[in-house]
């Protein structure tokens, strides 16, 4: 039983929590490496360019002297970028 139990849970660790974690590493980089003028996608689907950055929140430019600043945990990816 206590054999199933390591195999179990070696195994949720390999297909689960390690590739994820690997993910989430891989997103707060990208977010560290943002620079101005950068191409972005929101989660909510806005893309755009990034016009400022300060510590926590972005400004992103949609359009024309359309500005709007929010999280930087909003943002997803670089466009262009598959993932």
């Amino acid at each position: 039983m206590l054999v199933f139990l390591i195999v179990a849970y070696g195994a949720m660790y390999l297909f689960a929590i390690r590739p994820q974690q690997r993910q989430q590493r891989r997103r707060l980089e990208m977010l560290r490496e943002l620079k101005k003028g950068d191409r972005v996608v929101t989660g909510g689907g806005l893309i755009g360019w990034v016009a400022a950055i300060k510590d926590d929140t972005i400004k992103l430019k949609i359009a024309d002297r359309v500005e709007v600043e929010m999280e930087k945990t909003a943002i997803v990816r670089r466009a262009g970028q598959d993932s």
